[in-house]
């Protein structure tokens, strides 16, 4: 099981498998199974953002088992978060924000 931190800019969180870009996390959404999954919504100039990340993976029925979103845009925020609170399938678990620092010591711990 693994951990994805989606995000063009910042730097990967210990424990977690970083996607740049939209086609990097849908593949390894696809590759394997998926614990943690944070979200970032502009990926940068000309690229798909966050939104249209979660409209692929809704079409695709592609989830983690918990889903956050770290975004500092606002709009880009609530946009994923209506979309993923519709759809998800029960026992997903959708947080409106980025991960808890508890939730990041833990994933480290797990990848010593």
């Amino acid at each position: 099981m693994i951990h994805i931190y989606l995000d063009d800019w910042r730097r990967r969180p210990d424990g977690f498998v970083l996607a740049r870009n939209m086609d990097e996390c849908l593949e390894l959404l696809q590759s394997d199974e998926v614990d943690i999954l944070s979200l970032d919504h502009d990926l940068g100039p000309g690229e798909p953002t966050g939104t249209e990340l979660v409209q692929e993976m809704i079409r695709r029925g592609l989830y983690a088992k918990r889903i956050y979103l770290h975004t500092s845009s606002a709009l880009g925020r609530q946009r994923m978060y209506q979309l993923l609170y519709e759809h998800k399938p029960e026992g997903v678990a959708l947080f409106n924000g980025p991960m808890p620092i508890a939730v990041l010591e833990e994933v480290k711990r797990e990848a010593q």
